[in-house]
């Protein structure tokens, strides 16, 4: 069996920086270090920082007075800011500069006088602290059909931003459904888009081309790899998320002769790494990575882990 890897893959900047805050704080301060929500949306990972000595908390209240705490790359609301200030509580913001990028757009638009929207999933952890962080009221739209429904004059001044881990491809048939709706209308530059999302959307494109399975190594809640497993059912190729090699059906592999073999943004290539273990068992595989965007951003840490 062939197996095809796309390129890239796996780890972003933005995760890549998260967990290194909290690696380097339990270094630095020794265990345990809070960490407010998953650090990324990947178990694996989550599993590892606890044998390392984090703690993961869902609310401020759990972290005792004066512990280290981390806040997780999707971002907060300015009243967790607020929260963890009052207390006094020494926070390591892991929020991913991305994101940070759109609260700052979103803080622009606003208070410039326009309605802000934003695009993107509720409930989402990234959602939610956009939404949070922008100091009045925000609109969320899902689908073209949200914006047909938004009740705003046409002739309003409005603005929108998007969720980072939604790509351009994603958000275009609703920005064009918004750019219609609206005379007065602003948004980001479509290269303000995250690079990432975008970069491992293309290449399962390019993988869905000369495979007949995809496999997405993966979180159930992680928002990019389930829409990578999307895009692979959306051109026609069988397509799974698999949290690791554990997690591999057997029937999924009757008469494919390539696989491909992707990663969301949040998940390790340790996991890609046992998945490619888990189909070796089944039979002999020939690996090799299919051409594609290199990258290399690298986002810094914050001043106080890298001082002395």
């Amino acid at each position: 069996m062939e197996v095809f890897l796309a390129q890239p893959r796996g780890f972003c900047a933005g995760v890549v920086r998260a967990i290194e805050i909290v690696e380097r704080a339990l270094e630095k301060y020794g265990p345990p270090v809070y960490v407010r929500h998953e650090i990324v949306h990947n178990k694996h990972v989550v599993e590892s920082l606890k044998k390392k000595g984090a703690i993961f908390v869902e609310d401020l209240s759990e972290v005792p007075a004066k512990a280290v705490t981390v806040f997780s790359a999707h971002g907060v609301a300015r009243s967790v800011e607020e929260e963890a200030e009052a207390r006094d509580l020494p926070v390591l913001n892991a929020t991913c500069p991305l994101v940070t990028k759109v609260h700052n757009q979103g803080k622009r638009y606003i208070s410039k006088g326009r309605a802000l929207i934003l695009i993107g999933h509720a409930g989402h952890p990234e959602v939610e602290g956009t939404m949070g962080q922008v100091p009045g009221p925000v609109l969320l739209v899902q689908s073209v059909q949200d914006v047909a429904e938004l009740r705003l004059p046409s002739d309003a001044p409005v603005a929108y931003i998007t969720q980072t881990t939604l790509s351009v491809d994603d958000t275009r048939d609703i920005i064009a459904a918004l750019q219609a709706k609206f005379t007065d209308i602003q948004g980001p530059d479509i290269r303000d888009i995250c690079y990432a999302t975008q970069n491992r959307q293309s290449a399962v494109r390019d993988l869905s081309k000369l495979v007949d399975v995809i496999l997405v190594v993966g979180a159930a809640n992680s928002s990019n790899s389930n829409r990578l497993r999307e895009i692979g059912t959306e051109v026609g190729v069988a397509s799974y998320l698999i949290a690791d090699g554990s997690a591999l059906n057997p029937d999924w592999l009757k008469d494919a002769k390539a696989v491909g073999i992707t990663a969301g943004a949040s998940a390790p290539e340790v996991l890609v790494d046992d998945v490619i273990e888990a189909l070796r068992r089944i039979g002999p595989v020939s690996v090799s990575v299919v051409p594609g965007r290199e990258e290399n951003i690298e986002f810094q840490l914050p001043a106080e882990l890298t001082a002395g």
